[in-house]
C-alpha cells in the first residue's frame, strides 16, 4: 500500500543577482518620473486625474481666448510675461492639490525607510520629488505659452513676433516651478494627513497675496510708491515676476514700484534655499 504526500515543500529562496545594478542615480530618476506620473494620474484612479486634468485645462483657456483675439482684432491681448501673474490663482489650486500627494502618504504610513534602505539617501529622495512637481509646474505653465506663441505665429501680427517675450516667460516659467515646487513641498511635508497639506499651502498662498496686496495698497495710497513693490514681494508671483524682468528683461506687472533686480533675485535664492533645507531636515528626522 501506497500513500500520496500530503504536503510539499518548495524551495523559494531568494537567488543571487548577477546582473547590473543601475545604482542610485537610476532609482532616483524611476522615483521622480513615478512622481511626475501621479501628480497628473496617471498609473491612479480615475478619481485622481480630474483635478490636475480639470485645472490643466482651465489653464489653457486663456490661451484658446487670446488666440481667437488674435485672429480677430490682430493684437496681442495676452502679455506672455504676465500669465503666470494673472493665472496664479489656477496654479495655486495645482500646487496645493499635488504637492501632499507626493509626500503626505510616504509619511503616514512610514514606508521612507523601505525608500532609504538602498540605494536612495535622503538627498535623492528629496530631489525627486521636488524634481517631479517642479517639472509638473513647468509643464503646467509651458504648453499655454507655447500654443499662445504658435498661435501667434500662424495668425501673423503686424510687426515681429513677440519672441523674447515668450522666451523670457519660459524662463519665468522655471522660476516659478523651482519657486513654488520648493515652497508647496516644504509646507507638505510637515504633515502625515493629505487634508492638512492642502490647507497649508492654501493658506499661504491666501495670506501671502492678502498681505502683500494690502501693503502695497496702503503704501501707495500714502504716496509711497518706492516700498509698494517692496511689499509685493511677499507673494511668490510677484517675486518671481520681478526676478524674471530682472533676468530676462521683460516688463512686470507693476512697473511703478519695481524694487531693485538684485535684491528680489536675493530674496528668490534665500526662499529656495529656506525651503530645500525645511524639507531636508524634515525627511532626515523622518528618516530617522
Amino acid at each position: 500500500m501506497t500513500t500520496e504526500p500530503t504536503a510539499v515543500i518548495h524551495d523559494i529562496g531568494y537567488r543571487h543577482y548577477d546582473g547590473v545594478r543601475l545604482g542610485r542615480g537610476r532609482a532616483t530618476l524611476a522615483l521622480g518620473v513615478q512622481s511626475l506620473r501621479g501628480v497628473f494620474g496617471l498609473g491612479r484612479t480615475v478619481r485622481a486625474k480630474i483635478m490636475p486634468l480639470l485645472l490643466a485645462a482651465i489653464m489653457l483657456m486663456p490661451t484658446v481666448v487670446s488666440i481667437g483675439v488674435m485672429a480677430l482684432a490682430k493684437q496681442l491681448v495676452m502679455p506672455y510675461p504676465n500669465y503666470a501673474v494673472f493665472m496664479q490663482a489656477v496654479i495655486a489650486v495645482f500646487l496645493a492639490a499635488q504637492s501632499p500627494y507626493l509626500v503626505a502618504p510616504d509619511l503616514r504610513f512610514r514606508v521612507l525607510p523601505l525608500y532609504l534602505s538602498r540605494p536612495l539617501t535622503v538627498t535623492d529622495y528629496v530631489l525627486a520629488k521636488l524634481a517631479a512637481l517642479a517639472v509638473a509646474l513647468f509643464g503646467l505653465l509651458a504648453v499655454p505659452l507655447t500654443i499662445q506663441y504658435v498661435g501667434e505665429l500662424l495668425v501673423d501680427l503686424p510687426g515681429p513676433p513677440h519672441t523674447a517675450d515668450y522666451l523670457g516667460a519660459l524662463g519665468g516659467a522655471v522660476l516659478h516651478a523651482v519657486v513654488l515646487s520648493s515652497v508647496g513641498i516644504a509646507l507638505a511635508s510637515f504633515t502625515p494627513r493629505r487634508g492638512l497639506g492642502v490647507a497649508s499651502v492654501i493658506a499661504f498662498y491666501m495670506f501671502t497675496a492678502a498681505v502683500s496686496g494690502i501693503f502695497a495698497g496702503v503704501l501707495m495710497s500714502s504716496g509711497r510708491d518706492d516700498l509698494a513693490g517692496w511689499a509685493l514681494l511677499l507673494n511668490p508671483f510677484f517675486l518671481v515676476d520681478y526676478v524674471q524682468s530682472a533676468l530676462f528683461g521683460t516688463a512686470p506687472v507693476n512697473t511703478e514700484s519695481a524694487p531693485p533686480g538684485i535684491a528680489s533675485c536675493l530674496i528668490l535664492l534665500a526662499v529656495v534655499a529656506l525651503a530645500v533645507t525645511g524639507v531636508l531636515l524634515r525627511y532626515r528626522k523622518a528618516a530617522s
